[in-house]
């Protein structure tokens, strides 16, 4: 009579896939792929008044206006631009459900990744006053650790207060 195995963590074999690599910082972030629309240079964009310092504005992609928000910022980083920066546009769901474009200001691209579920470890503890909610892992990508990003939950309005903030 063989015992029954238990099952895998739920947060291991959902987030399996192929993710686009961005880097922030001279670290490695990944993006599901499903959620990438194009990745585009950086061109002029257009302030909004009153939005917090990490929205830097809109873009007209194509006669579509679209929020531009800046992940270095975001993340707590000093905003800096060099050759490579440029805008991922991704399509995230909002909390009641709506698919809207956003342009996310990325430092640079690096590849598409297939991560299977067996090299995705769960985001760790780091204490009771750390939010990891837009962390969907950590993966093992030959040799190195890859942030795994959650982007709707990045970007979505119930967190636009900047993450690094709000410890």
């Amino acid at each position: 009579m063989s015992t029954p195995s238990a099952p895998a963590p739920a947060t291991q074999t959902k987030h399996a896939g192929k993710y686009l690599t961005v880097v922030l910082d001279n670290e490695a972030y990944g993006i599901a792929v499903l959620k990438v629309r194009e990745i585009i240079r950086m061109q002029k964009i257009t302030p909004v008044p009153q939005m917090p310092e990490f929205v830097k504005g809109v873009i007209n992609l194509r006669g579509r206006v679209i929020p531009v928000v800046d992940l270095r910022v975001k993340f707590g980083l000093k905003a800096e631009f060099a050759e490579r920066t440029c805008i991922v546009v991704v399509q995230v769901k909002l909390s009641n459900d709506t698919l809207v474009q956003m342009g996310l200001i990325v430092d640079s691209v690096e590849e598409v990744v297939h991560v299977p579920s067996e090299e995705i470890e769960p985001t760790p503890e780091f204490g009771t006053k750390v939010d990891t909610s837009y962390l969907l892992g950590m993966a093992k990508v030959k040799g190195q650790v890859k942030t795994l990003l959650d982007i709707d939950r990045v970007v979505s309005p119930e967190t636009m207060q900047s993450i690094a903030t709000s410890a």
